[in-house]
């Protein structure tokens, strides 16, 4: 019997591909000076959709569909960006939350990737399923900066692999690519919710979540505002359980961005109220608009929240 691979080498496979068809991605492969490869999804190079869904695959380890579909914002056309897996807890909490800060000298950006499970260092793998030991680790760094030689030598050093072994895909949030991955995070939202709220997440059986893509922005903090936006005022997840009734009944309410009491106006204009200071915004905010609860064991649905398309309006196109 085959042994099952680990995220890290599911995630490896994929990003093999994107490096083998980087012209038709408008991407660019760089082997730095210590034989890491790093795919730059859009810092010096243009990028696209298609480098975005990419991203945001190799983010989920391969184990999530991601697809761009048709939608709107009040009445505007705006493609909506879909994920759908049979494999959540994995895909989203083990692999694509940005749980691990990357410092390194004056380079700072939020990883996310199959390799956080390789590191395991966060407390969030001591309640779930994921923490491994991979042959080689693959990560992806929402940034306006390729990562340098320290950075490398930092991550080699924590993941105790060679350099050689080490992958890592980057692009800003204001760009075609990294806005696409970053908007691709409604179902992690809505787990990531779950999971503060001490529901267990090993009761959870399969998620959809879509949310609409915002124009990209002209700069990070006009990306960070509208890319929040999209799944805090119009991302919908739809989450299949195995649960008691009165359990979804009782936390579904607290789960939508609306529970928050900093929910209702822009996000950009939140941040600034904070003093651009994320650690003073509700960490309660960071949710999606609509959550379904279905449960699988009695057959019932519950909803919660809804969408906000006069705040998705002014966000993207006021």
């Amino acid at each position: 019997m085959a042994a099952t691979l680990t995220l890290n080498e599911r995630a490896m496979r994929l990003a093999d591909f994107v490096a083998s068809n980087a012209g038709a991605q408008r991407i660019q492969v760089h082997t730095t000076t210590a034989g890491a490869r790093v795919i730059d999804c859009g810092i010096k190079t243009l990028g696209g959709l298609q480098a975005g869904i990419s991203l945001a695959r190799v983010c989920l380890a391969g184990q999530a569909e991601v697809a761009l579909v048709p939608g709107d914002v009040a009445g505007i056309a705006c493609p909506s960006v879909v994920v759908s897996t049979d494999h959540p807890v994995l895909a989203c909490m083990a692999s694509q939350y940005a749980g691990w800060e990357i410092k390194a000298g004056k380079f700072f950006a939020m990883g996310s990737g199959p390799m956080r499970a390789a590191h395991g260092k966060e407390d969030l793998f001591n309640h779930i399923p994921g923490r491994e030991e991979a042959p080689v680790a693959v990560g992806v760094l929402e940034s306006r900066k390729l990562p340098d030689d320290a950075v490398i030598e930092q991550l080699s050093a924590s993941l105790n692999l060679p350099a050689n072994k080490i992958t890592l895909l980057a692009a800003p949030a204001a760009s075609l690519a990294g806005n696409l991955q970053v908007v691709a995070r409604s179902l992690e939202t809505a787990l990531h919710k779950l999971h503060e709220l001490k529901f267990d997440l090993t009761q959870v059986v399969a998620g959809f979540g879509s949310a609409p893509l915002p124009p990209v922005a002209k700069d990070e903090l006009g990306a960070i505002g509208r890319t929040n936006d999209a799944i805090l005022y119009g991302g919908r997840v739809t989450i299949w359980v195995q649960a008691e009734d009165d359990q979804l009944a009782e936390v579904g309410p607290k789960v939508p961005a609306s529970a928050s009491p900093d929910y209702g106006a822009p996000f950009a204009s939140i941040f600034e109220r904070c003093n651009m200071d994320f650690y003073k915004i509700d960490p309660m905010l960071f949710s999606p608009a609509e959550i379904v609860l279905s449960n699988l064991k009695t057959g019932r649905s519950f909803s919660f929240g809804r969408s906000r398309g006069d705040v998705l309006f002014q966000s993207f196109f006021g």
